[in-house]
């Protein structure tokens, strides 16, 4: 998954997997708190306006991050909408939320019909952070969960979106 790690290439993400999950990695230039800091408790600051129900009327994207705390988007005139629940965090190793963003992009109101995001920090060498993501249990949304998991797995889905949490990471 890190051929860069030996190859003395450019850091880019890496995208693999099966049938059912995806697991995407990166090594970013920062040690595990700040790696987990950005990408949690500064969610709002990487992830793509485009990528959001609100749109160009986003005021943030915010992460809670504590057992059963909320993921949500909050509009600029304060309605917010969920898209996931933290189900387990370790500051800052560890983070699994369950991803209740269906296949056609609507929410899944409940966690037994998520996707679970499982998100790892791991202190690497030189002080930078090894990050994995795993995007898995695509199944659980049902109908159109292969296609969801396609999408994801894309150029336009965790490929893109780790390159730009990593250069959050690299500006922060």
């Amino acid at each position: 998954m890190f051929k860069w790690l030996f190859g003395g290439r450019e850091p880019r993400s890496e995208a693999g997997g099966n049938a059912e999950l995806i697991v995407v990695g990166r090594t970013v230039d920062a040690p595990p708190e700040r790696a987990f800091e950005v990408f949690v408790d500064r969610f709002g600051s990487w992830w793509p306006r485009e990528r959001t129900w609100a749109g160009g009327e986003l005021a943030d994207t915010i992460v809670t991050a504590a057992t059963n705390g909320r993921c949500f988007e909050r509009r600029n005139d304060g309605t917010e909408a969920v898209w996931g629940t933290v189900l387990t965090v370790s500051r800052p190793d560890h983070i699994v939320i369950a991803w209740q963003i269906g296949p056609d992009r609507t929410p899944e109101a409940s966690e037994a019909t998520a996707s679970r995001l499982d998100v790892r920090f791991v202190a690497g060498d030189g002080g930078g952070t090894d990050v994995v993501v795993v995007h898995r249990d695509f199944p659980r949304h049902g109908d159109g969960w292969r296609k969801y998991r396609a999408e994801m797995a894309g150029k336009q889905g965790w490929p893109m979106l780790i390159e730009a949490y990593a250069r959050a990471v690299a500006s922060a």
